[in-house]
């Protein structure tokens, strides 16, 4: 077997942006405590709805902070990569906490709605409101650059951005209750579950491609063979595989076959060099492995590669 290896255990995507993460952290549990002294106050469901959203955030971006700092943690034998697949776990137990919150919240609006409360006051439910959608603004302006390139990072910028959604939708239902709609809290308890669901379904599928191991976004694998074939002494590619062990970590692996003699003649290691150069040139993946073989051993292996 013959390639080129990285170190696994430096850094991640949302390691990169941990500090970010910290602060929106601070941030979102100082709005949700007080979303949850002003729904108490007020008697408003859409803004404790709200801020039991906020506190599903705080616990994801809590469990992507644990997690990017696990992920940091060296390779060893028995964990080849280290714990950087942590993080994708910690997305996805992101997704389904979003998930539980969206249904109690679309319930409980619903019930509410049926029987809306006469007593709320939408005078402090509004000023309460207009508070977590400030500080949900700063929030999305910090996460904004690292959303592209992590997975925790883009599930934190979504439920930041549903907290803003949902700060609005509060100080909707607030002036409707205002002019004598008691029932808009309810609907704005469910609206805030119909926004926390897309976001919920979207990081579920995208952890859910990581963990098959599919090709990850962006690279197409059959421009990678095409340009990996058209390498000087490369005769065929065969089973190529591409995969995500965590975001920003995509890894490649390949049969690469060369020419008669190549090997015999040193000729390998210019190929396995070409290779890298082409790989890191066109396209995102620099964790390659690539088995080097001459024409006559493909034969032995066309009945399980294809």
């Amino acid at each position: 077997m013959s390639g080129h290896s990285h170190s696994h255990g430096a850094s991640t995507a949302t390691g990169a942006h941990r500090r970010r993460l910290v602060i929106v952290l601070c941030i979102t549990l100082g709005v949700m405590a007080l979303e949850v002294v002003g729904a108490l106050v007020s008697g408003s469901l859409a803004l404790l709805a709200d801020a039991g959203h906020m506190l599903t955030d705080a616990t994801g971006i809590g469990i992507a902070l644990f997690a990017s700092w696990l992920a940091t943690r060296p390779a060893s034998p028995t964990r080849t990569f280290g714990w950087q697949r942590a993080e994708i776990l910690a997305a996805l137990t992101n997704a389904l906490i979003l998930g539980t919150v969206a249904v109690l919240a679309i319930v409980e609006g619903i019930s509410r709605f049926r029987a809306p409360d006469p007593e709320i006051q939408a005078g402090l439910m509004i000023g309460v409101a207009v508070v977590g959608l400030v500080a949900n603004a700063i929030g999305l302006r910090l996460l904004s650059a690292g959303q592209a390139e992590s997975l925790n990072v883009r599930g934190a910028y979504l439920e930041v951005l549903g907290d803003l959604l949902g700060s609005v939708a509060v100080i909707v239902a607030g002036v409707l209750v205002a002019i004598g709609f008691p029932g808009a809290d309810g609907l704005a308890s469910v609206a805030i579950g119909l926004m926390i669901l897309p976001r919920a379904f979207m990081l579920l599928r995208e952890v859910a491609a990581v963990l098959l191991e599919s090709t990850p976004a962006g690279v197409d694998l059959e421009k990678v063979r095409t340009h990996m074939e058209g390498i000087p002494g490369v005769v065929g590619v065969h089973d190529l595989h591409a995969w995500t062990i965590t975001s920003g970590v995509p890894v490649m692996s390949a049969h690469v076959v060369v020419e008669d003699g190549l090997l015999a003649s040193g000729g390998g290691t210019e190929v396995l060099r070409r290779l890298k150069d082409c790989l890191g040139g066109h396209f995102d993946v620099d964790h390659c492995t690539f088995q080097i073989e001459p024409p006559s051993m493909q034969a032995t292996e066309e009945s399980v590669h294809h």
